[in-house]
């Protein structure tokens, strides 16, 4: 289940909101000019699918989010826990990456969520809106937004992602250390366990 957490920038001592409602969380998003929807998922998408595999199952809908918003390039990621170090080492290192506040220039960020989870953490308008996305959730987070993004200390998901821009993810930081004082992916899923 999706859980959107809303905090002041200040930090999370207050909560202003927590739901997990799919309408409210794209009521409140929308405002800011984040899209949020969900689509159905694929019965017949294997456990650790192939990325062709993936764009084929949500062929008709990738297609149509393609003609309505000019995407260049679409492809389909994924990380699934693996024993090993390298793998282990690899995978903090990439989310040391995002865990960073950053902005994009020239693109919007826009993932659908084909398996697992991970958390889009939204800084605007002197909020910070923790959006725990899970597998049927798509989020545009237009260019400019600043955010991060956790995949937790053991990532599990795949993604379509969308680009308009030929290069793919490029990020400007900010240099803010302001994703350190918020509940990181692990907390957030703890929290809507509890819940």
């Amino acid at each position: 289940m999706t859980l959107l957490t809303t905090w002041p920038e200040s930090g999370p001592g207050t909560v202003i909101r927590r739901t997990t409602d799919p309408g409210e969380i794209a009521a409140v998003l929308a405002p800011i000019g984040v899209r949020y929807e969900q689509w159905p998922l694929r019965d017949h998408v294997p456990e650790d699918p192939e990325p062709e595999a993936v764009l084929r199952a949500y062929r008709e809908e990738v297609k149509g989010l393609v003609a309505a918003e000019g995407f260049a390039t679409v492809d389909a990621v994924g990380l699934r826990p693996r024993k090993d170090l390298g793998w282990r080492l690899a995978a903090k290192a990439e989310r040391k990456k995002f865990l960073s506040e950053h902005t994009h220039d020239d693109d919007d960020e826009v993932r659908f969520f084909v398996a697992g989870a991970g958390a889009f953490y939204l800084h605007v308008d002197r909020e910070v809106h923790a959006v725990l996305c899970e597998a049927g959730d798509l989020l545009k987070v237009p260019r400019g937004t600043k955010h991060w993004f956790d995949m937790g200390a053991s990532p599990s998901f795949t993604v379509i992602r969308f680009f308009h821009e030929e290069n793919g993810w490029v990020g400007n930081f900010t240099g803010s250390d302001i994703a350190l004082k918020f509940p990181d992916f692990d907390a957030l899923m703890a929290a809507r366990a509890a819940a």
